[in-house]
């Protein structure tokens, strides 16, 4: 093995999935979650969800050879079930298990937050699994379309299903455990039929099912694409009622929940008085309505420091105001 071709495949798996990174990153509008830790959320899919995907996989694989060697099924069952079951029933609790520590984490907020944490995980796993197929195939003629296929298809695949099941843990994530664990385990079965779907198209012997995987990927990701609307609109949508109360009570102008809530209008600069931070104002406003948002939620169970972390936001945002 050359050292450019390999140098290629490295390339052509990490740069795309880094830079898909990026834009999940960036297009979370209004509560950007800490780089360090979305970097390490993309790690874990990367070697923590692979090393944990391969034994289970394995364990499953030859479970299913014993059993369908006792009635005599043929080889191909054997290895469309694997593809169809085993793979996405093994690799979508891998690469999310790591949700399950990042929830609990400060800066886990909402469900945007869930869906970034998830896509970061999935374009991780996506990324190694690239980069043993890319290997494999160095010299190979169909290494160049399986960079494609892989690179826009398979890959962006692992991410939707992840960010899926992270927008329905950052759904749940302030209500009670049995609403957390059915949110949980609701997202993961859509990521396992998301994943099972795509694997069996994708291995049918028909050239024209493969031609509909192509097909109905890119359908199924303009629905995740409007489930994360749906996620920014309801972080929207916080920020607005949340901060409406404090407005009445006088912390913050009552225009300014609305300028905060959307997008466009926050980030001119002309809304607020001179001598006030731009940048600054909008992330004490923003963290005052999550965590307010998330005491609500809570209810009595709501931690003290959740609570004693409301005023403390509240007084630096009247700071901030104060000539």
């Amino acid at each position: 093995m050359t050292v450019l071709p390999t140098l290629a495949s490295v390339l052509c798996a990490a740069v795309p999935m880094l830079a898909l990174l990026a834009v999940v990153w960036w297009i979370d509008r209004y509560d950007r979650e800490p780089i360090w830790l979305v970097a390490t959320v993309f790690t874990w899919g990367a070697v923590g969800a692979i090393v944990l995907a391969l034994p289970t996989s394995l364990v499953v694989h030859s479970s299913l050879l014993q059993a369908l060697t006792l009635v005599d099924a043929p080889m191909w069952l054997l290895e469309r079930v694997a593809a169809v079951l085993v793979a996405p029933m093994a690799e979508e609790p891998a690469k999310g298990a790591i949700l399950a520590l990042v929830v609990f984490n400060r800066h886990f907020d909402n469900m945007t937050d869930g869906f970034v944490y998830g896509a970061a995980a999935g374009l991780g796993f996506g990324m190694t699994e690239n980069l043993w197929y890319f290997l494999s195939l160095t010299g190979d003629p169909a290494w160049g379309s399986t960079v494609v296929v892989r690179t826009f298809y398979s890959a962006v695949m692992h991410a939707m299903c992840t960010s899926v099941l992270g927008a329905c843990v950052g759904h749940a994530r302030f209500r009670r455990p049995t609403v957390l664990a059915a949110w949980t385990g609701l997202g993961l079965v859509v990521a396992i039929g998301i994943h099972g779907t795509w694997n069996a198209l994708a291995s049918a012997p028909s050239e024209q099912l493969w031609v509909a995987d192509l097909v109905l990927l890119p359908l199924e990701f303009l629905g995740v694409a409007l489930v994360f609307e749906l996620c920014v609109w309801d972080e929207a949508r916080a920020i607005r009622e949340e901060l409406g109360e404090e407005a009445v009570h006088g912390v913050l102008p009552t225009g300014h929940p609305d300028i905060l809530a959307s997008w466009v209008r926050r980030s001119r600069h002309d809304w607020l008085p001179e001598g006030i931070d731009h940048d600054v104002y909008i992330r004490v406003a923003t963290d005052l309505a999550m965590r307010k948002r998330q005491v609500r939620e809570l209810g009595p169970r709501a931690p003290l420091a959740y609570r004693a972390e409301v005023e403390l936001l509240r007084r630096e945002l009247r700071g901030l105001q104060a000539p």
